[in-house]
């Protein structure tokens, strides 16, 4: 059992998979480092609800434009390429947030940019090469993995940089975890030079694929769901942690607000990715989206650190649930549309443009309401209204026929 166990986990775990995997591990504990306390360093600077807004809502409308032009890259270089970009983006954000210092504030615009740019380039490598390198028999596997190491690194960051900064006065501890990151990004650059060169070649067929919205009804779906995604993702990237912060007054409150959640997804995703099978796919995303909608009310009407952790611990088990069979439909959906050999490219950089559609319509309406009403009222109905979306998102993965061929 244990030879044919070892063969299993050898035949699905190919040399470039391992490495996208380190990579993305690597990412990912450079994220839980800096990126837990990214916006709440901007909130002690700004102080300002709309600041924080406008800085999340640049970061995404970015991100949009990055994909449609990285994409275009991606047609022209080696995938690899990309992927470095996008690394040497995010890298540049951490030299410039280490040498603004106090000064951070006064450069919303371009920190925005400059995290946007390295997500879009990053993710859409990323994105393509988990495509091409995995197949629809390890997808779940790969997917559940990833999380597994995402959580682990989301385990060890934030409570490593909540301690590293609670031991030092003012904004010294910020420094020093924005420069570990900086060199976290630098060993998931080097890593990526010993993958298997991916060289691209043909026309960039962007609107084309747009257009297969109007053909492929699975594809239809995926994007529409995809928006549903973004619509939650928008304004709960950085309220729930201000929250904490403003709460707790403790960034090592928040270091273990996110190490709750992260305990709890390392155990759920490996959990989702061993177990979610093809015929339970739809049936989780709804289970999961029903559960992450009704989290909300944990923290609607009182809000303290005990509700706060309770409320971590929950989305921590509901996401993966979520996120592990929806991204695996979404790659099977890809694999089977129209020309999907020739133009992978395109459909994942379709699939990101609307999930950076659905989080450009939160955070506009969280400004939006912000500017017109009392924060103490909006945002609690905001985050109801928005909480609604990766429930909405089994609407439309009900529709999904992956045993049907779509219409061309």
């Amino acid at each position: 059992m244990l030879k044919i166990k070892t063969w299993y986990l050898k035949d699905r775990l190919t040399r470039d998979l391992r490495l996208l995997l380190a990579i993305g591990g690597i990412y990912s504990l450079s994220v839980a480092l800096s990126n837990t306390f990214v916006n709440v360093y901007l909130w002690k600077k700004t102080g300002n609800f709309f600041h924080l807004g406008f800085y999340n809502f640049l970061l995404a409308m970015i991100q949009f434009i990055t994909f449609i032009i990285a994409g275009k890259v991606a047609k022209r270089v080696d995938r690899i390429v990309v992927l470095r970009i996008g690394l040497v983006f995010l890298a540049v954000f951490f030299v410039t947030v280490l040498l603004s210092g106090n000064s951070a504030g006064n450069y919303l615009f371009f920190l925005g940019g400059l995290l946007g740019a390295g997500y879009g380039f990053y993710w859409l490598a990323y994105n393509v090469l988990t495509f091409e390198i995995t197949e629809p028999d390890n997808r779940d596997f790969f997917n559940g993995f990833l999380g597994v190491l995402s959580s682990a690194g989301g385990m060890v960051g934030p409570i490593v940089a909540g301690l590293i900064i609670s031991q030092f006065e003012q904004f010294t501890g910020y420094m020093i975890i924005f420069s570990i990151s900086l060199g976290l990004f630098a060993v998931a650059s080097l890593l990526s030079f010993f993958m298997k060169r991916r060289s691209a070649e043909g026309r960039y067929f962007f609107l084309t694929v747009l257009k297969e919205r109007k053909r492929n009804r699975n594809w239809k779906m995926i994007t529409n769901a995809t928006i549903s995604q973004g619509l939650r993702e928008g304004i709960f990237a950085f309220i729930i942690n201000v929250y904490v912060y403003i709460v707790t007054g403790s960034e090592m409150a928040l270091g273990t607000f996110a190490f709750v959640h992260s305990f709890v997804s390392f155990i759920t995703y490996y959990v989702s990715g061993r177990f979610i099978r093809k015929r339970y796919r739809k049936s989780a995303i709804l289970f999961g989206g029903m559960v992450l909608f009704l989290s909300i009310f944990i923290i609607i009407f009182q809000v303290n650190y005990t509700l706060l952790l309770l409320y971590s611990g929950v989305i921590a088990f509901a996401y993966p649930i979520v996120l592990v069979p929806f991204l695996s439909t979404s790659y099977d959906v890809i694999g089977k549309s129209r020309h999907a050999a020739e133009m992978r490219v395109e459909y994942v950089v379709v699939r990101e443009v609307f999930l950076n559609i659905g989080r450009m319509v939160s955070i506009f309406s969280f400004l939006i309401g912000i500017s017109l009403f009392p924060v103490k009222i909006v945002i609690p109905i905001l985050l109801v209204v928005f909480g609604s979306g990766y429930l909405l998102i089994y609407v439309f993965i009900r529709n999904v026929h992956l045993d049907e061929s779509p219409p061309f």
